[in-house]
C-alpha cells in the first residue's frame, strides 16, 4: 500500500553553477475535488461515533470498576490529597515551569546527527503542542557556531553601505523606538531534509521540529534605515551579520525591507528573546527561512546587488537534475503537516478522532486545507481555526472516525495564491533527487491495525 520511494540519481553531476531560485512552481492545476461534509450536523456526528467507539469498551470498564469500588470510578469520588491540604509556596526561583508530568515534552536532538559538544539542532515537539504559538523554551534550535549569552550593554547595531552617514544603536536606542508585535512562523531550510533520502525518522518532531511560531516585538529595519539615511532607490539588498562565531551573513531583498515586513526583534512572546534564540537582537524576516532570521544581530550594510557569502555560495542551495544550483532559495512554500495521528503515536481503540496539524506559507494566509484518510484518494476540506494570520502557523481539525483498518492519513494546504503543496511525485518531477533543503511535500503518517502510526512515503 505504502512504499518508500527511491529514484535513480540524475546522470549528471555538474556541480558550481549557479541561478536563481523558481520558487513558485507547482499551482492548482489538476487538484482533486475536494469531498464536503456529510448531511449530518456535525455535533450529531461527534456524539453518535464518539458513543459507538465507547460501546464496545463501556462494559469491561464498569465492570472493573464496580470491582474496585463497588459503586463507580474511584477517581471522582474519592478525594485526592490536592482537594484536601495546602498548596505548594509561590515559585522560589522566580519563573515559572511546566507541571512535572509534562517532563516528557522537551525539545530533542537527533540520533542521526553527529554529536558535539555544540549541538547545533534540537527539534520543536509539535505533536505535544496546542494552537499556533510555540513556547519560548521549546521553540527549535539551529547554531552554527554555539549560542551565547550576549551582554546587551555592550551589544551594538551598525547601519552602513549605501546610506547618508553610518549609524551605531545601542540596545536602549532601539529599544525606545516605536515598536511593532506581529505573529510569524520560522521554518529551517533543512526541515524535513532526512526525508529527502527516504529516511522515514520516526516521529513528528524529527521529520518537521524545525518549525516554531512565536510573536516578536521589535522596530521595523526600515525605521532604522531611514534615520541612518539609506538610499532606497540605489540600494537593492542588504546584509544582515550576526555577532556569534560563524559571522552569519545572508543578503535580504531590499523589496522586504521597504515592505515594512523586515523586524530587528528583541521581543519573542511578551519577553526578551533567549540567548539561543538570538538575545539581545535578532531579524525577523516574514516567510523566509530560518538562516536569514540571523540571530546576535550587529551589522547591517545596504549594497545594489547579493554577497554571495559562504552561507548562499556553498550551503543552502539546491541541486537540480540538470546539474545547477539554485541560489538564495529564500521563500518557504506551503506546507502542512498532521501532527495527531503521527509517527511514534498509538491510537488505543478504533471510533472518534479529531485530526490535527499545522499549515504554513511563506507567501501569505493559508487559504485551505485538504485531508486525506485512503492514502490520498479522497480529500475532505478541514476546518481552519481562528486567527488565520499572514506567513504564520494555522491550525486545522478534521473529524475521523477510524474502522480500525490501516489506512494512510495525509494534509494538504493551498495559501492565498492558489500554490497547492505537492506530492513527493509531483516535488522530484521538477526537483529530482538529489537535493537536502526545501522539502515542502506531503507528509503520509501510516495507521496501522494495531493502532501503532508510522512514517511513510508513497510511490
Amino acid at each position: 500500500m505504502a512504499q518508500i520511494q527511491a529514484q535513480p540519481a540524475p546522470a549528471s553531476q555538474e556541480r558550481g553553477r549557479l541561478r536563481k531560485a523558481p520558487e513558485h512552481f507547482l499551482d492548482a492545476t489538476g487538484v482533486r475535488t475536494v469531498f464536503a461534509e456529510g448531511r449530518q450536523g456535525r455535533r450529531n456526528f461527534i456524539r453518535s461515533a464518539f458513543a459507538a467507539a465507547m460501546a464496545g469498551s463501556a462494559a469491561s470498564h464498569a465492570a472493573a470498576q464496580a470491582r474496585d469500588t463497588g459503586d463507580g470510578d474511584p477517581a471522582i469520588l474519592n478525594l485526592p490529597v490536592h482537594s484536601t491540604g495546602l498548596g505548594q509556596p509561590v515559585a522560589t526561583d522566580g519563573y515559572g515551569r511546566p507541571s512535572q508530568y509534562e517532563g516528557n515534552v522537551q525539545r530533542r536532538q537527533s540520533p542521526g546527527l553527529t554529536q558535539t559538544n555544540q549541538a547545533s539542532v534540537s527539534f520543536a515537539p509539535l505533536q505535544s503542542l496546542f494552537g499556533i504559538v510555540t513556547p519560548s523554551g521549546l521553540h527549535f534550535e539551529r547554531h552554527h557556531q554555539g549560542w551565547w549569552d550576549v551582554d546587551p550593554a555592550q551589544h551594538r547595531l551598525m547601519i552602513n553601505g549605501m546610506v547618508k552617514t553610518s549609524k551605531v544603536f545601542t540596545m536602549d536606542e532601539i529599544m525606545r523606538l516605536p515598536s511593532v508585535s506581529r505573529f510569524h512562523f520560522i521554518e529551517c531550510g533543512a526541515n524535513t531534509a532526512v526525508d529527502w533520502g527516504n529516511v522515514a525518522v520516526p516521529t513528528c518532531q524529527y521529520t518537521h521540529g524545525m518549525l516554531s511560531c512565536s510573536e516578536f516585538t521589535g522596530v521595523p529595519l526600515i525605521t532604522l534605515l531611514e534615520h541612518a539615511g539609506a538610499d532606497l532607490k540605489a540600494a537593492k539588498f542588504v546584509l544582515a551579520e550576526g555577532a556569534d562565531g560563524s559571522s552569519m551573513t545572508r543578503t535580504i531583498p531590499m523589496s522586504l525591507v521597504t515592505s515594512g515586513q523586515v523586524l530587528v526583534a528583541y521581543g519573542q512572546n511578551g519577553e526578551m528573546l533567549r540567548p539561543e534564540n538570538g538575545y539581545p537582537l535578532r531579524l525577523v524576516v516574514p516567510g523566509v527561512q530560518g538562516v536569514s532570521w540571523v540571530k546576535y544581530l550587529r551589522r547591517i550594510e545596504l549594497g545594489d546587488q547579493p554577497w554571495a557569502s559562504k552561507d548562499e555560495a556553498i550551503h543552502y542551495i539546491d541541486l537540480m537534475p540538470d546539474g545547477q544550483h539554485r541560489q538564495y532559495t529564500s521563500i518557504q512554500e506551503c506546507k502542512s503537516v498532521i501532527t495527531t495521528p503521527s509517527g511514534g503515536q498509538v491510537l488505543l481503540d478504533k471510533g472518534f478522532y479529531n485530526i490535527t496539524g499545522l499549515a504554513w506559507s511563506g507567501r501569505g494566509k493559508v487559504k485551505r486545507v485538504d485531508v486525506s484518510v485512503d492514502g490520498g484518494r479522497n480529500w475532505r476540506t478541514a476546518r481552519l481555526e481562528t486567527p488565520v494570520l499572514d506567513k504564520c502557523l494555522t491550525r486545522f481539525n478534521l473529524d475521523w472516525v477510524w474502522d480500525g483498518k490501516p489506512t494512510i492519513v495525509q494534509s494538504r494546504a493551498m495559501d492565498e495564491t492558489g500554490y497547492v503543496q505537492p506530492s513527493y511525485k509531483q516535488l522530484r518531477a521538477v526537483r529530482g533527487t538529489r537535493s537536502i533543503y526545501h522539502n515542502n511535500a506531503i507528509q503520509s503518517w501510516l495507521v496501522q491495525e494495531n493502532g501503532e502510526v508510522k512514517n511513510v512515503q508513497i510511490a
